[in-house]
């Protein structure tokens, strides 16, 4: 008997794509324009994201210049960003606006990494929850009459090697953070 992991493949995988957007809002010592999207601007009456406003541009590996579409929203911009508490400084000219990304310390290079690692218990947390979803299933199953002991403990087998690989993602792309903020 073969058994559908199509459910379990797909939660994992929204794991996987979870982490990778949290740990994009994660500030390194590099510029991105993905901590950003993290940040909402009130501008023409509703919370809208700084790339629905403005142009992202990655200036170097310490700066990004925004430049707003209407130059009306530039000071929401400023103050939006000031507020996200992230540890960006904002400078405002005709052009539009600069945010500077300053060296990490040695101390907010610790958080980030405990951070990190919070994040990525999140993340095998829902990849047990999905793995759980199949282990009550094939219980059902296997109480139903519609599965012996002997595929039941297949399909738990091939459930591990699943879960196995989804893990793996997820610690590559914790060393792949982990790197990014000690640089």
């Amino acid at each position: 008997m073969t058994y559908n992991f199509n459910q379990f493949k797909s939660g994992a995988e929204q794991a996987v794509e979870w982490l990778k957007r949290e740990y994009a809002g994660l500030r390194t010592g590099r510029a991105s324009a993905a901590i950003l999207d993290a940040i909402k601007v009130d501008a023409y009456g509703n919370a809208m994201a700084i790339n629905q406003l403005a142009a992202i541009n990655v200036e170097g590996p310490g700066s990004i210049r925004i430049v707003p579409w209407d130059s009306n929203v530039g000071k929401p911009i400023e103050s939006a960003i000031q507020q996200s508490n992230l540890g960006l400084s904002v400078t405002m000219d005709d052009k539009g606006l600069r945010i500077n990304f300053p060296q990490l310390t040695s101390e907010r290079r610790a958080e980030l990494a405990k951070v990190a690692k919070q994040k990525l218990e999140e993340a095998r947390v829902r990849v047990r929850n999905e793995r759980e979803k199949v282990h009550s299933d094939v219980d059902k199953q296997e109480k139903a009459g519609g599965m012996g002991k002997d595929d039941a403990y297949r399909v738990r087998q091939d459930l591990q090697k699943l879960v196995d690989e989804a893990n793996k993602k997820l610690e590559e792309l914790l060393l792949k953070k982990e790197k990014e903020i000690t640089e």
